[in-house]
């Protein structure tokens, strides 16, 4: 169960930096952080929930479903 809260947790802030990366790149203000540092941090998120939800499946933590249809 504290993997699943990890993954929506980490889902969030994910898709927290999509819109900040999103609002910098409407504004064009110079005084604000590149938008490619909140680029970046969506793009290591995306790549540590992977590699949690695997480690999830092969320690038997989360179970996929065996019959999805």
């Amino acid at each position: 169960m504290l993997i699943k809260i990890i993954v929506v947790g980490l889902l969030a802030f994910m898709v927290y930096n999509l819109f900040r990366a999103l609002f910098i790149m409407n504004k064009n203000d110079p005084n604000k952080p590149p938008m490619s540092k909140f680029i970046g941090r969506r793009v290591i998120t995306s790549v540590v929930i992977v590699l949690l939800l695997l480690l999830g499946i092969l320690s038997g933590a989360i179970t996929p479903n065996p019959r999805p249809f």
